[in-house]
This record gives C-alpha cells, sequence and structure tokens, in this order.
C-alpha cells in the first residue's frame, strides 16, 4: 500500500513538472501571475531602498559636499531598483514609473532619467495572447476581420500595443489592443502600493507620495476603458477643429471594445526627432509655436487637457494631401477635466506670473493650495528660479546654468516638493505632468519657452477669463464692456509682440552690418 501510493506520488509530480515546464515554456504559464511573486518583489525591493537610504546617509553630516555626493548615488542605486521592478512587475507599476519619468524639474535627476527608459521598454503580449484578446472581444478571428495584419507591434506601451492592419475595404487602421493580464493585476497592483507607500511614510514622515497612489486610482480604470479613450479622441477633435494643423485619428465604432480601438492609421515622426523634422523640411520653432497654442486653449479656454504628451504620442508629418504640416495627437485614454474654479485661478495666475504682478502670484498661488510654499510651487510651474519669475519669465531664455540649478534644487527640496503635491487639487498633479512632458519636447528641439509662447498663453487667459465674465454678466452693455476690454487686451499683446519681433529684426541688421564691417569680403 505505502509502495503503490508513493509510486502515485512520484507519477503525480513528474505529471505536474512536466505540465509546468510545458506551459511556461508556451508563455501559458509566467510567474509574473502569481500575487505573491509580485507581492513579494516589490515589498523586497521597497525594503531594500528604505534600507539604503537610512544606513548610507545616516554617518554623513547633512548638506556637506560629500552628503551629497553620496545622496546622489542612493538615488541612482534606487532609481535602477525601482526601474527594474517596473521592468519585473510590469502593467500598472510601468505607468506609475513612466509618470514619475515625466516629472523632471520636480523630482531629482536620478530618478526622471532613469525611469525614462520605461517608455521604451514596456512589455509586449504575444501574437497569440493578441489573437486571443480580439477573438473575445470582437467574436472573429484576425483573419476574418483583416486582410492583413502586422504581428510585430508599431509600438507597445504599459497598458497596450498597437498593431497595423488592412480591413477587407482596403483602409489601412492602426489596431490597439490592450495587454490580457492588465485588468485583472490592476486592482491587486494599486492597494499594494498604496500599503507599501504607507509603510515608507512611517519610516520617512517627510516624504508624502499618497497623491501618487490616489492619482492611479482614479486614472487607472478610465484609461482601461477604450471606448472612454475614443470618446476622448472625439471630443478634442470636436473642441479643437479651428486649428487646423492638429489631426486627430478617426474612431471605428463598429470594431471597438473595451479593450480593442481601431482607428485611422496616421504615419509620422516623434515630435522630438529632429533629424526627421530637417529630412522632410518642418520647421521646429512653427511646431513649438502649434504645441504651445493647442495645450494653451485645452488647458485655459476648454479645461480638457490631453495628459500624456510624451514623444510617442505627438507625431509630426507633412499632410499628404496639401503638403502642409500638421501634428498628430494620439493616446486619448488620460485627460484631466479643470473644474471652472481651478481653471479661471489658474488663468489668473499664468496672467500674473507673464507680466510680473508679484502680488498676484501669492495670491492665486496660495487659491490653488500652495500656502507658505508659494515661491517653490512658481518655480515648479515655470520650471525657473525664483530670480526668474521675480524679474519676469518672458524677459530672458532659460540657461544652461539656470537649468542644472532647478534640476539640483529638485533634488534639496524633495520634501517639499513631495508636501506640496499632497496638498494641491488633485487637478494640479497632471497639469505638472504635462508640463514637464511638454518642456522635455521644447529642450529636445532646442525651442525653450520664449516670450512669444508666453504671449500665447497670455492670449488664452484673457479669452476665458473674458468668455467666463461674459457667461455670468446680466446686461447686453456689460457683455459689450466685457468683449471691449477683451479686444484692447488683445491687440496690446499683438502690439507688444510687434515691438519684439521689430527688436530681434532691428539686432540682426545690427549684427549683419557688423560682420560685413569686420569681414573683408563683401556681404
Amino acid at each position: 500500500m505505502a509502495r503503490r501510493a508513493l509510486k502515485l506520488a512520484s507519477w503525480t509530480g513528474v505529471a505536474l513538472t512536466a505540465s509546468g515546464f510545458y506551459l511556461y515554456s508556451n508563455k501559458y504559464l509566467d510567474p509574473n501571475d502569481f500575487g505573491a511573486v509580485r507581492v513579494g518583489r516589490a515589498v523586497a525591493t521597497t525594503a531594500v531602498i528604505s534600507y539604503d537610504y537610512l544606513t548610507s546617509l545616516r554617518s554623513v553630516p547633512y548638506g556637506s559636499e560629500e552628503y551629497l555626493q553620496l545622496r546622489s548615488k542612493v538615488h541612482l542605486r534606487s532609481a535602477r531598483r525601482l526601474c527594474e521592478l517596473c521592468c519585473a512587475n510590469r502593467g500598472t507599476f510601468i505607468k506609475v514609473g513612466q509618470h514619475l519619468g515625466a516629472l523632471d524639474y520636480l523630482l531629482p535627476e536620478e530618478y526622471t532619467s532613469t525611469l525614462k527608459v520605461l517608455h521604451s521598454q514596456a512589455p509586449q503580449s504575444s501574437i497569440q495572447e493578441v489573437r486571443q484578446v480580439i477573438r473575445e472581444d470582437l467574436g472573429k478571428e484576425i483573419h476574418d476581420l483583416f486582410v492583413s495584419f502586422d504581428d510585430t507591434p508599431l509600438g507597445a506601451a504599459s497598458l497596450a500595443q498597437v498593431h497595423k492592419a488592412v480591413l477587407h475595404d482596403g483602409r489601412t487602421v492602426a489596431v490597439k489592443v490592450q495587454h490580457p493580464k492588465v485588468q485583472a493585476q490592476s486592482s491587486k497592483d494599486i492597494l499594494l502600493m498604496e500599503v507599501l507607500v504607507l509603510a515608507v511614510k512611517q519610516l520617512f514622515p517627510e516624504f508624502e507620495f499618497m497623491w501618487l497612489v490616489d492619482e492611479a486610482k482614479k486614472n487607472l480604470p478610465l484609461e482601461l476603458d477604450f471606448l472612454n479613450e475614443g470618446r476622448n479622441s472625439e471630443k478634442v477633435a470636436q473642441m479643437l477643429k479651428h486649428f487646423d494643423f492638429l489631426k486627430v485619428p478617426r474612431i471605428y465604432w463598429d470594431l471597438s471594445t473595451k479593450r480593442v480601438l481601431l482607428m485611422e492609421f496616421v504615419d509620422g515622426g516623434q515630435v522630438n526627432d529632429r533629424d526627421y523634422m530637417e529630412k522632410n523640411k518642418i520647421d521646429v520653432n512653427e511646431i513649438s509655436r502649434h504645441l504651445g497654442k493647442m495645450y494653451s486653449e485645452m488647458i485655459f479656454v476648454n479645461g480638457f487637457v490631453h495628459c500624456d504628451p510624451h514623444p510617442g504620442n505627438v507625431l509630426v508629418r507633412k499632410c499628404p494631401g496639401t503638403g502642409k504640416v500638421e501634428i498628430v495627437l494620439l493616446d486619448h485614454g488620460l485627460y484631466q477635466v479643470l473644474t471652472d474654479e481651478f481653471r479661471l485661478d489658474y488663468c489668473h495666475l499664468w496672467q500674473s506670473l507673464i507680466w510680473t504682478d508679484m502680488k498676484r502670484v501669492k495670491k492665486y498661488s496660495q487659491r490653488l493650495g500652495a500656502g507658505d510654499l508659494y515661491p517653490l510651487f512658481a518655480c515648479m510651474l515655470t520650471a525657473r528660479s525664483w530670480d526668474s519669475v521675480n524679474r519676469g519669465i518672458g524677459q530672458a531664455p532659460v540657461t544652461a546654468t539656470e537649468d542644472a540649478e532647478i534640476r539640483n534644487n529638485a533634488a534639496n527640496y524633495l520634501p517639499e516638493i513631495s508636501q506640496l503635491l499632497n496638498h494641491v487639487p488633485r487637478q494640479m498633479l497632471l497639469i505638472f505632468k504635462t508640463n514637464d512632458l511638454l518642456r522635455g519636447i521644447e529642450a529636445a528641439l532646442g525651442t525653450r519657452a520664449s516670450a512669444s509662447s508666453f504671449l500665447n498663453m497670455s492670449r488664452c487667459c484673457i479669452r476665458a477669463l473674458a468668455m467666463h465674465k461674459k457667461k455670468n454678466a446680466s446686461s447686453f452693455f456689460r457683455r459689450t464692456q466685457i468683449s471691449f476690454r477683451e479686444t484692447f487686451n488683445l491687440w496690446q499683446i499683438n502690439l507688444h509682440e510687434l515691438i519684439l519681433r521689430v527688436k530681434g529684426l532691428r539686432l540682426a541688421s545690427w549684427v549683419l552690418a557688423l560682420l560685413c564691417w569686420l569681414l573683408p569680403t563683401p556681404c
């Protein structure tokens, strides 16, 4: 009897081992699917990072040169561990890591530069998994729906990947397919992050990162619903239809579900690809101006903001039919809807920053939750030093020295920054991310915000404030008065911009005359 039981146990063990090996080798079984593996990895990484900070900096005088150098090394080690955790656990972890990597002027550079790779290292689902999701959601096989379907994705993100395909009627489409396991894992991952953030707060009370968990809780379910993304896409296309330079791919609703989104295929180069623009004779300054106009309109006028403008989601091209330069806006899963109160306070704040009205900068920063940290808040918004804010952010372009100073301050003021992010309205968090992503694009193009771009922002602020006043005006005379004031203010800005251009032309003519005088060859 004992022999028989032992024999049965042995054969059962062999069968289970063989089945497990077969499933693993055929990608049906992944260790990452087990909650214990994901939790254990996250807990271990958090513990190692916390221990590193607690022990490495303990015996070094705070603020000394040695302390700063050592802290930078700890930041870098911790950022690499965090990046490895995100790559291993994938899905929600990569999404949160990408969010942190976008906060260039709010977090230490060691973190942002390390976590930026997550935009290009998102996992891919196998073609078998893609076929399974399409079969489950659309009820048909790929070959029944498409004449051709590229097995290799055009790009893979944290939550989904995109394939190029051709429909039976000849239309070329982009097929966005959600990774099959993300939906099931996301709620557990967010709960795990919440527990870990609370544990870290017990060790380091000055670091408050609960805002990150709150944002993930609110936004991830929306991003996992591709029908919501399609609705956002159509809404922003209608809202910004007066911009002839903007292209938003059309959605094909008959073949779209919560996990599969079919849209018009639009080709182009990434917005930070200067080589592509030079090759296609696209003016980088024109692209930068268009981006500024588009996002100023979203934020200040409409209060409906595309919050993921990383280079993979913003393409540029010359329209095949007209040859006009276009910006193609992709991935509409993450939008921030601003309340009127927040949007108008934000308008007033930017107006005050542009025109260097420091009393109003303080007033509207505090209305937006900055409290006594309003100077830090103003610097975070503008990515300029406090001296530059006081002199006027449009008076002089940012220098390499100032840029380095701001990045260093992100490390020095990390506790204050985390405290501020925990107290400002939730709407502000994605605005910060959007601002930093746009600055990253400007830096790649070499077009960091100029006086002209600030004037375009000011135009949108004036229009938004006037629209609000007219909506609440009780008489036709009052509305006419507001319209006249709006027109006059816009005329003032146009005049100011003209003067700046004339000054620029005069300076150019002086430089040219000087060169002609200095050089022996005729100009």
